[in-house]
């Protein structure tokens, strides 16, 4: 596989001329669109990709280390097909509606300023995350570890107590009815 380091990709559409196979460390992408393309078995290393389109990207086995997605639309992603071997990325700004991390462990990944709608979290492990001003709407979280997991600045979410690991985890008093609203009780 080649091996590709320290370049700058700007403005190139992946999605009709696909991404050369290979490791690409350190390298940045601006203004991309990989829609609905093929990712899979690539490596990204310490890479940043800036306002890209990763919609419906498929990443089978693909390797994310080290990676910062920011201002990017990210629909529909399976990040639970990546390789989980030192998977680490973190997000600023994007927008990963209908995404999943189903059982990933990403303790400690940030999100910030994200649109989170319809993602599934569940069995993921995301204790002492961050999701700072993000929106959960229909966020599925189920047998998730949120144990010391920044929550305060969150909105929209609803997390089952009881079927989730949440010791430790901070909230907001606003959004308290996102934990209690299983109960079917009426907050005023």
């Amino acid at each position: 596989m080649k091996y590709i380091e320290e370049q700058i990709f700007e403005n190139y559409d992946f999605s009709t001329n696909e991404l050369s196979k290979a490791e690409y460390d350190n390298c940045r992408f601006v203004n991309c669109s990989f829609a609905n393309s093929d990712l899979s078995n690539l490596v990204f290393m310490e890479c940043e990709f800036e306002d890209c389109d990763l919609s419906n990207v498929k990443v089978n086995n693909t390797a994310f280390r080290d990676i910062r997605f920011t201002s990017c639309k990210m629909l529909g992603i399976a990040f639970q097909d990546c390789n989980y071997l030192l998977l680490s990325f973190n997000f600023a700004n994007c927008m990963l509606n209908l995404s999943s991390f189903y059982q990933l462990k990403l303790k400690a990944i940030i999100f910030e300023n994200c649109k989170l709608t319809e993602v599934d979290f569940t069995e993921a492990d995301l204790s002492k995350s961050v999701f700072e001003d993000c929106d959960l709407s229909g966020a599925v979280f189920e047998f998730t570890n949120l144990e010391k997991a920044d929550l305060r600045s969150a909105i929209n979410y609803s997390i089952h107590p009881e079927s989730n690991k949440i010791k430790k985890a901070k909230f907001s008093t606003q959004g308290l009815a996102g934990l209690l609203q299983h109960y079917d009780i009426i907050i005023e």
